[in-house]
């Protein structure tokens, strides 16, 4: 019998049966992909240094970014000249500052104390009396029970706040003067303001010495 469909030499014959295409279908589609085909996995210790740029990256913006807050820079100021002096800080603002961020603790806001633990330095003979003595008390410590307008207080010591061996704040003689001017001219006292220079001299001439007494202090001059 003849070919019902005899193929034709002039025509393009097919590459491949529909049979066959289906079935290499099927094949491809049951093989699993090869992982690492046609890529790598990123390094380990690429991972790492990418971490350490975004730790410094976030704790570089969080030192130097002022908090982040208006006054930092303000473009609309009028520039600064370079090489011009600072403008003077005013002792009783700084000395506020620092009495709020520590003495207020013990000696309160009002400058009252705490009755039978702390005392008072509103109208005491300590703060309004000798600032040699005064100087002494902040710059050394004070040890041991302390008579403070006829009351007698002695649960707590006073810690030591100089740049001295075993001070715990290391503060500077100003910052000590500036602080010791705000309790003199606060909570109603009114008495002169203790300088920089009145404490680093006392600085020099008592160097590391250990806390004071109530007894040590009364027999200075």
């Amino acid at each position: 019998m003849s070919d019902p469909h005899p193929i034709d030499p002039r025509l393009e014959q097919a590459g491949a049966s529909d049979e066959s295409l289906l079935a290499a279908h099927e094949q491809m589609l049951g093989r699993k992909p090869e992982d690492d085909a046609h890529y790598r996995k990123l390094p380990l210790v690429l991972l790492f240094v990418f971490s350490g740029l975004i730790f410094y990256a976030g704790t570089y913006l969080n030192h130097f970014s002022g908090r982040y807050d208006g006054a930092t820079f303000n473009e609309n100021g009028a520039p600064g000249q370079a090489g011009g002096a600072t403008a003077p800080v005013d002792p009783l603002v700084q000395g506020k500052k620092n009495y709020d961020q520590v003495c207020i603790t013990c000696h309160q806001a009002t400058g009252l104390g705490i009755p039978g633990v702390y005392p008072p330095l509103a109208g005491s003979e300590w703060v309004l009396g000798s600032e040699e003595r005064l100087v002494r008390i902040v710059l050394h410590g004070l040890k041991g029970p302390v008579k403070v307008k006829g009351v007698e207080y002695g649960a707590a010591a006073m810690p030591v706040f100089g740049k001295v061996a075993g001070s715990g704040y290391n503060w500077s003689d100003e910052k000590i003067a500036s602080v010791l001017t705000y309790v003199r001219q606060s909570f109603g006292n009114s008495a002169s303001a203790i300088t920089p220079a009145q404490v680093s001299a006392i600085h020099a001439k008592e160097a590391d010495r250990k806390e004071w007494t109530q007894d040590e202090l009364l027999r200075l001059p």
